[in-house]
């Protein structure tokens, strides 16, 4: 699989998690596959930069196994890209959700597992510092039951979930919400990072891969045109 079918799959699996958002047994499957497709596109990266240098790494290619070849071969441009990549990178992440993919990424490299999902409400147009609230709904096998039952909670929840949220937005001068702005979306907690959202985290990290592909093939050819 080249870099290009992986972008498109990658983006095919957050549509899919925008379908079936709030279910967390179909989320937790195509946000698996997303994560699966985002580090295939990193390794893509050194696998193009390997063939355009001309290291000849054995596979699994990985930017530690790059670099390390790199130097043994003391392949000055080779280097300087192994280093770029790695200040890029750091530089991309730096920003609350893109920091918050490589956070579940490295956690799911770690633990070879994602926490589970849990559904929570939300107002659908966010503001700071706005409040998510988590709902209990009956779920068997990890699946949601019934949409019934999902809206029966979320109606139970909304009275207070509406009076702390339009309290805070009282006070910061923001505009009310109303009870039909309300949706739920899955969340999930990673370490020291509480309620992130799946779909908006996927959604905010596709342009980050996109910028990190394009950038690092225009690095490599300003490399080897250099040399």
């Amino acid at each position: 699989m080249n870099i290009e079918e992986a972008i498109e799959k990658c983006e095919i699996s957050l549509k899919q998690i925008k379908q079936y958002d709030p279910d967390p047994f179909y989320v937790n499957h195509f946000f698996e596959q997303y994560i699966d497709l985002r580090d295939k596109i990193i390794i893509g990266i050194f696998e193009e930069a390997d063939r355009d240098f001309g290291l000849f790494l054995t596979k699994p290619i990985t930017k530690e196994s790059f670099f390390q070849k790199a130097k043994l071969k003391n392949d000055e441009n080779a280097i300087k890209f192994s280093e770029w990549f790695k200040r890029k990178y750091s530089e991309e992440h730096e920003n609350l959700y893109p920091n918050f993919m490589n956070e579940i990424c490295n956690f799911r490299k770690k633990f070879e597992k994602l926490p589970d999902v849990k559904i929570m409400i939300r107002a659908s147009d966010r503001y700071k510092d706005d409040i998510n609230q988590e709902i209990q709904v009956p779920l068997s096998n990890k699946k949601l039951r019934s949409k019934k039952e999902l809206d029966i909670e979320i109606k139970r929840q909304l009275p207070v979930f509406l009076e702390i949220i339009n309290h805070k937005r009282h006070e910061k001068n923001e505009p009310k919400v109303e009870k039909n702005q309300i949706i739920a979306s899955t969340f999930l907690n990673i370490e020291n990072h509480k309620d992130i959202e799946i779909v908006y985290t996927s959604e905010i990290y596709i342009p980050v891969i996109k910028r990190l592909v394009e950038e690092a093939r225009a690095k490599i050819k300003n490399l080897i045109r250099n040399n």
